[in-house]
């Protein structure tokens, strides 16, 4: 599968070309059954070494069910565009070392925002075959409106003519994230899960508890 590690790692070239054929096998439309239980990943890196976590938390209510932070060597060179490449090995390692299997995933990081489309929500939710939506905190590319101050409110992020996320205020006068399409969620439906997974922050809970598991980690050293 594209996420594996070295020695099977693409160069940068059979990336970009392997990113353009998953691209095509990105379901934009709604194929997930009920959902129970909704994980976040989180991936950061430092000195050549990636900490993933994965944590799984209920749904609608939120409580935390399972984690999992994994360390794993970073072969994947750094290219802009490609950071799937980098992320996705030690996500993977994460999500395997779950023990539930979780019904939706919720990335830090884009979708289908993405110049080729297959940003790390894509890429994840293609290799573990998960229903998946991207929450990233900037944006990559596109243009949007401003939207309104209230909760909930959104605007169309668009690149070249095409509608590729949401612009998404999560809290009432906070800056918004940016939500797009990873796999198998339409968009309107990866906003209303992202709110529901924002009760009180900014960022979904499945993330935020994620991001904090892998800051803890890289404190630790």
């Amino acid at each position: 599968m594209p996420a594996q590690a070295s020695p099977q790692d693409p160069c940068p070239g059979d990336a970009i070309a392997l990113q353009e054929k998953l691209a095509k096998r990105v379901v934009r439309v709604d194929r997930l059954g009920p959902v129970r239980r909704v994980c976040g990943i989180d991936v950061q890196y430092v000195d050549g070494v990636a900490r993933a976590a994965a944590v799984v938390l209920s749904f609608p209510a939120l409580e935390r069910l399972d984690q999992a932070i994994v360390r794993r060597r970073v072969s994947f060179p750094y290219v802009p565009g490609l950071l799937s490449f980098r992320e996705a090995p030690a996500a993977l390692d994460a999500l395997g070392a779950l023990s539930l299997k979780p019904d939706l995933l919720l990335c830090d990081g884009q979708g289908v925002a993405h110049p080729r489309r297959c940003g790390l929500a894509s890429h994840l939710g293609l290799v573990a075959g998960l229903p998946s939506i991207g929450v990233a905190k900037t944006r990559l590319l596109g243009e949007h409106r401003e939207p309104s101050a209230g909760r909930g409110a959104w605007a169309p992020l668009v690149d070249r003519g095409e509608e590729i996320g949401a612009v998404l205020r999560t809290r009432a006068g906070v800056k918004p994230v940016y939500v797009s399409i990873g796999h198998r969620v339409s968009l309107a439906t990866a906003v209303r899960f992202v709110m529901a997974c924002s009760p009180r922050y900014r960022i979904p809970e499945p993330i935020r508890l994620a991001h904090q598991m892998t800051t803890a980690m890289r404190r630790r050293g």
